[in-house]
């Protein structure tokens, strides 16, 4: 097993909470992390019907075997049980006594805010992050390498091609789970849908022109949007629209949370494809931000202080990062060759802060290349210090 920086949280919140809850996407290593964490706890999936109908039938007597806690996997799967839970926890009083994992977000938090408000510490557990590959040693692969395989731990842990698993990941639970969650039943219309997504990572998200793209109607797209998210595969990246200027785009970015699962969707299945792709810099970017946002979920935290931002003139700054000395912009760039002309935009945004009054943290240029070093208008970063540093 590869160790998860999410170990450590998981392990704080159970001092504090009588339940945690470990959600994220399939495959992306939850059962593995909350076995290894509470390793004396029992455990149970409710994907197991037999285990599921009990927890639906009976569901006191399905918590009474668990006189120590236990780990119950996909809870989600019957929702009732949470109710029964809050009554449990607040008999014993016991901090860590339940381990909670599931795959979708929204019924799950649904639950959560309905029964276990006040007794739940939540942890959401990405695909592997480059910290956690390089302490493993498993980042030494070049970059468009890295870009190709994602962050699933079944492609870091076993002898398997990126496109053999992928066509299975997205057949077994992708077309599987999230039809089931919205009813779909054009499962080539889906298919069409999943991949034009793919194809816009990256980019400001135009949903009238996905769906037209689809043949289906706006209020489908935005369904069957929202169920990609819930299921942890993509997120939208919000726009900074305070100050700096009045004339901004307040249109989110569509962004895959796995490059290695939005390239096999694009059809690039080796690296030198990807290497004169039109998508390369749109998947390096998709991989920096999952980066970042992997650093924050992982450790407890919201994402809640990553945007970007674009105005009406088309000047944008990849990432803006709130941070307590104001906003960092931060621009990504996947030449492995540092230009100058990559600080223009950078410049730009630092007189509209300086004539906003905004406090302006120097900038950061994340790129492809290998080394780091300091310019006037920004720290360049290799892609390499995600591993390490946050920007």
């Amino acid at each position: 097993m590869i160790p998860r920086h999410a170990h450590a949280t998981l392990m704080r919140l159970a001092r504090g909470f009588p339940i945690v809850a470990l959600t994220g996407p399939r495959q992306s290593g939850k059962t593995t992390l909350a076995r290894a964490a509470f390793p004396g706890k029992p455990y149970v999936s409710l994907e197991n019907p037999q285990e599921r109908e009990f927890a639906a039938s009976d569901p006191q007597r399905f918590l009474a075997r668990f006189a120590q806690g236990a780990a119950i996997d996909e809870v989600q799967r019957c929702p009732a049980l949470l109710s029964w839970l809050q009554g449990l926890v607040d008999e014993r009083r016991r901090m860590g006594d339940f381990v909670l994992t599931g795959s979708a977000q929204f019924d799950l938090l649904a639950g959560i805010s309905q029964s276990l408000a006040g007794r739940v510490g939540r942890v959401e557990l990405l695909p592997l992050s480059a910290g956690e590959l390089a302490a493993a040693g498993r980042l030494s692969a070049p970059l468009g390498e890295t870009l190709l395989r994602g962050g699933y731990p079944a492609l870091h842990d076993r002898d398997l091609a990126p496109g053999d698993w992928f066509a299975n990941y997205v057949a077994t639970y992708v077309e599987r789970d999230v039809r089931q969650l919205i009813a779909v039943r054009e499962l080539t219309v889906f298919q069409t849908f999943v991949r034009m997504c793919a194809a816009r990572t990256g980019q400001l998200l135009n949903l009238a022109s996905l769906a037209a793209d689809c043949g289906i109607s706006a209020v489908t797209a935005r369904q069957w949007l929202t169920a990609l998210e819930t299921s942890y595969l993509v997120t939208l990246l919000r726009p900074h629209h305070r100050n700096l200027g009045k004339r901004l785009v307040k249109t989110p970015k569509l962004l895959f949370l796995d490059s290695g699962l939005a390239a096999w969707l694009l059809g690039i299945r080796d690296a030198a494809t990807l290497e004169t792709h039109a998508a390369r810099g749109a998947l390096f970017e998709t991989w920096v931000v999952a980066e970042l946002i992997k650093q924050r979920l992982h450790a407890g935290e919201p994402a809640t202080d990553l945007h970007f931002w674009r105005d009406s003139t088309g000047l944008e700054i990849d990432v803006v990062v709130d941070t307590a000395q104001g906003l960092r912009p931060v621009e990504i760039k996947s030449g492995s060759t540092y230009a100058p002309d990559w600080a223009d935009g950078l410049r730009r945004w630092r007189r509209l802060a300086e004539r906003d009054g905004q406090a302006n943290p120097k900038a950061a240029i994340i790129y492809g290349g290998l080394q780091g070093f300091a310019r006037e208008d920004a720290d360049v970063l290799s892609w390499t210090s995600l591993a390490h540093t946050p920007p």
